[in-house]
């Protein structure tokens, strides 16, 4: 395994471990998944560049665009929450309660 494919493992590893321990603001949360998306971003650029596939170069286009409307979706989500509950701590939200 190469040094490049080390850090794209390492990055997505340390991203969703923090998505997993450190959920105390939803800010976080939203900046863990960003990271994840990046680091598959990044993995996905390089991919076709290694294996001279023309095939998948939109590829990373493709993930860039989910990862936009993820990230839209997610600061929506955060200012609702904030308006409504007045915090963005991931214990005041219940779904049993709205």
């Amino acid at each position: 395994m190469s040094l490049l494919h080390l850090s794209f493992y390492s990055a997505f590893t340390l991203s969703s471990l923090g998505l997993a321990f450190h959920r105390t603001h939803l800010i976080s949360a939203l900046l863990c998944l960003e990271s994840m998306m990046l680091s598959m971003y990044m993995a996905l650029s390089t991919w076709p560049i290694e294996n001279q596939a023309a095939s998948f170069t939109m590829m990373p286009v493709l993930m860039l665009t989910f990862s936009a409307c993820e990230a839209g979706t997610g600061l929506a989500m955060l200012v609702a929450s904030t308006r409504t509950h007045g915090s963005d701590h991931l214990h005041n939200l219940n779904l049993l309660q709205c």
